[in-house]
């Protein structure tokens, strides 16, 4: 079953551009790839402008089969799975891009969603228990393994 996320950046104006993510939107997945390869707002930008995400990987990639063609465990197998994979790109969907909403509260949530605050140039994440810095709650996570 997949664990759904929203990835979006606060933009200058204060509007909020966001993008969808199917699968894995947990802390631990894909919480850890934003914080450890999209720490800038260039890299949240470039991945946002991708739209709407089958998977998040640590890179966005090229474009590229939609499934995964490759012997699961081969060399392969990995560098695919490391890259985005993405509804437009990949598949060619129309009507998957990014959205700018007014503000963070008129984006349509999902069950963790991610925020970059450009400002501060730092991940924020909402999720069942409200809303806090992503460094924090990892650590969080950790001491809790």
């Amino acid at each position: 079953m997949a664990t759904r996320s929203t990835i979006a950046i606060r933009n200058a104006d204060n509007t909020v551009t966001a993008i969808y993510c199917h699968w894995d939107g947990y802390l631990s997945h894909n919480g850890k790839i934003l914080f450890e390869n999209y720490n800038t707002e260039e890299k949240v930008r470039e991945l946002i402008a991708l739209g709407d995400l089958s998977v998040l990987g640590p890179e966005i990639g090229t474009k590229h089969s939609f499934d995964n063609p490759h012997e699961v465990g081969s060399e392969e197998y990995y560098n695919f799975s490391k890259q985005c994979t993405a509804y437009g790109r990949d598949r060619g969907e129309k009507g998957v891009g990014q959205t700018t909403y007014e503000n963070w509260e008129d984006m349509y949530s999902q069950e963790f969603n991610y925020i970059f605050e450009t400002s501060e140039n730092r991940w924020y994440v909402s999720y069942y228990d409200g809303m806090g810095s992503l460094e924090e709650e990892l650590n969080k996570e950790k001491e809790i393994a």
